[in-house]
């Protein structure tokens, strides 16, 4: 059972942090068990949002079938990335859900290549699937707090750190509910441990990427969030560890390829108009 939204302040930041601990030393023993096992082929190592997970593996499984490569994937918070490319993670791409975290690696000294802002993305209210949900799209005049019961709790992403939860903030507090429900969210580590609360039953809302409610076979999209009502959802692919070689590049170059926004679109990402130039 996640329990993450339970844990506030130090408590949290210490969970958070020992998390991090914990992946970062997960992949180093793997990118070094890959790398001392003698096999010739090439690999690219991608640290990824967590809502790109549906649609980066089949465009990752794509890929593989036509090139000579190993994509080694770990899907995480865009926060929780970011500071275990910070810590010296053996990471070739970095495909976040916001542009923050690319600031923050720069801010820390992180050298980092080429960048595209390749994807876009919304921001639904989703409920768990079968139960009788009344109408509802945000930002219509309706409080979202009246769905709500007295004890019951919001699901997102924490608006501390997680992209999709920070965006969360930002529509609350565009559309005068941020006063109300802060108190009442039920915090998740990343959009899609927050989209589990939700197919789980364990809150009866949550706020999630359109992908991920559309991806989902136990939730259902109640509506999306006006657009204006919190900063557009950029989806920043950036190279890491430089000088980059010629697989990771190619690969770079192949994920704004036509073929592979296709395979993004089918799950419902949109490209940018970085993207589509």
């Amino acid at each position: 059972m996640i329990r993450s939204y339970a844990g506030r302040g130090g408590q949290s930041e210490y969970c958070a942090f020992f998390r991090g601990l914990v992946i970062f030393a997960l992949l180093s023993l793997a990118f070094l068990a890959q790398a001392s096992s003698g096999m010739e082929k090439p690999r690219v190592r991608i640290f990824a949002a967590a809502s790109l997970t549906d649609a980066l593996n089949k465009a990752i499984e794509q890929y593989e079938s036509q090139h000579d490569v190993d994509i080694v994937s770990v899907y995480t918070s865009s926060s929780t990335a970011a500071r275990q490319i910070a810590s010296g993670a053996p990471i070739d791409l970095f495909f976040s859900a916001n542009a923050q975290w690319i600031t923050w690696l720069e801010d820390q000294g992180i050298e980092l290549g080429s960048r595209i802002d390749l994807l876009r993305n919304r921001l639904a209210l989703i409920a768990p699937r079968g139960g009788e949900h009344p109408s509802f799209t945000p930002g219509n005049g309706e409080a979202l707090s009246a769905l709500l019961g007295d004890q019951e709790r919001l699901s997102v992403g924490d608006p501390d750190h997680v992209p999709a939860g920070i965006y969360a903030k930002q529509a609350l507090q565009s559309l005068e509910e941020w006063e109300t429900l802060q108190l009442r969210l039920a915090r998740a580590d990343n959009v899609r441990a927050a989209l589990a609360l939700v197919e789980r039953g364990e809150t009866p809302l949550g706020i999630v990427y359109r992908t991920d409610a559309e991806a989902s076979d136990k939730a259902d999209q109640l509506g999306l969030f006006p657009d204006d009502s919190h900063e557009p959802i950029l989806y920043p692919l950036v190279l890491v560890n430089l000088p980059a070689s010629e697989p990771a590049q190619a690969f770079f170059q192949w994920l704004q390829s036509n073929e592979a926004l296709t395979i993004f679109s089918e799950v419902g990402f949109l490209p940018t108009d970085d993207a589509s130039h």
